[in-house]
């Protein structure tokens, strides 16, 4: 699963891993960017030293087999972290799939956490590129989910997802035990505060936030590749 930061993307982490056939993965490539692109994140040293920051051994655990024998392995990715020698043309055994948010939420909910200079910061135009490229080597649209429709109604947008990918629907998906869990990055002592609040998807989205100034001009930066994504949201 592709998606930017600040979008149900932890909690999505959670619902597979409430399976009992699913293993999960939580952002592998993170410290491998850190390294690499010297971004200064919340916990980024503990991040380096806690994972392995080579880009090629990374991408070989990925493509291997999945942890203590599970059917489904999810792994969450996110396509600006992919700054090495390494993409998803790199994992062509993987089913993929990409969640999106409307930027404006993006914005408002990351400025809280980080600083927010630029909009590549915030992966939409990879997303859409990866996107892009996984439907022309497939011939055939990958799967797209926007988080407001999962909030709007999870068991419904969730089931559509799961046959998408071709998996069974397994309603154990809507609930997870509350707190940390093990298979969380270091760093989900500083950015996963609300969904370690939960104990499942969080409640219908409200009015898109109003935005102003350099916020509101990373967030219209980000819209025309929101846009073009969401026209094949499940």
């Amino acid at each position: 699963m592709w998606s930017g930061p600040r979008n149900i993307s932890t909690a999505m982490m959670r619902s597979f891993g409430a399976r009992p056939d699913c293993a999960v993965s939580d952002e592998p490539f993170y410290g491998a960017f850190l390294k690499a692109s010297g971004e200064n994140h919340p916990l980024g040293a503990e991040t380096i030293a806690d994972m392995d920051c080579d880009w090629r051994s990374v991408l070989a655990a990925q493509s291997g087999e999945a942890p203590v024998g599970a059917q489904i392995w999810y792994q969450k990715h996110m396509p600006h972290h992919m700054v090495g020698p390494v993409s998803i043309a790199d994992m062509p055994d993987h089913r993929h799939a990409f969640l999106i948010r409307a930027p404006e939420r993006v914005v408002a909910s990351y400025r809280k956490k980080n600083e927010l200079r630029r909009a590549e910061m915030l992966g939409f135009a990879q997303l859409r590129r990866y996107f892009d490229q996984e439907a022309d080597r497939n011939g055939n649209p990958p799967p797209v989910v926007d988080s407001d429709a999962i909030l709007r109604d999870p068991p419904g947008v969730l089931r559509k997802l799961c046959t998408a990918l071709g998996i069974a629907w397994d309603p154990a998906m809507l609930s997870w035990q509350k707190g940390p869990h093990p298979e969380d990055g270091v760093w989900g002592a500083h950015w996963y505060d609300k969904v370690n609040a939960s104990t499942g998807f969080g409640t219908a989205p409200q009015d898109i936030p109003k935005l102003e100034g350099e916020y509101a001009a990373v967030a219209e930066e980000c819209m025309a590749d929101y846009e073009a994504l969401a026209r094949f949201a499940l």
